[in-house]
């Protein structure tokens, strides 16, 4: 049975980081990071090419458990990427540390001072860290 992949979305209001898995959902990359005015068309598009079963949304959250101010963006564009795709399940991930975790995996890696500005990347690498979570979560309840 072929498996589609698993795309999470870190979802700003300017910039939206995509992270995918490979086809057998083992390994979770970073993708790109789009603006988010583009976001649904570039999800359209990706979809067309390669089959994704599952949509992972961070969910920001406070450190207290309460929405943050961006809760409401991020729900918003969660009902139209459902509109979009009432086949494919969303499931949103406490994002909480994914930005700081991020930050910290680019210099860890070796990054150069003047890349790890990069929001981009951040952005990118912090959709991975909500899907290698996401995937994580699912291995520890099977």
């Amino acid at each position: 049975m072929a498996m589609g992949r698993i795309m999470a979305i870190d979802y700003g209001e300017k910039r939206t980081g995509l992270a995918v898995t490979d086809p057998l959902r083992i390994i979770a990359t970073p993708l790109t990071t789009v603006n988010t005015t583009t976001l649904l068309s570039f999800i359209t598009d990706y979809v067309k090419r390669e089959p994704v079963d599952i949509f992972v949304i961070g969910k920001p959250l406070h450190m207290n458990n309460t929405p943050s101010q961006s809760m409401p963006l991020v729900e918003a564009f969660a009902s139209a990427l459902h509109s979009e795709f009432d086949d494919i399940p969303i499931e949103l991930v406490d994002e909480r540390f994914t930005s700081k975790i991020a930050s910290r995996a680019i210099i860890d890696s070796g990054v150069s001072k003047k890349r790890r500005k990069d929001k981009a990347l951040i952005d990118s690498t912090a959709a991975t860290i909500i899907l290698q979570t996401y995937l994580d979560t699912q291995k520890n309840t099977r």
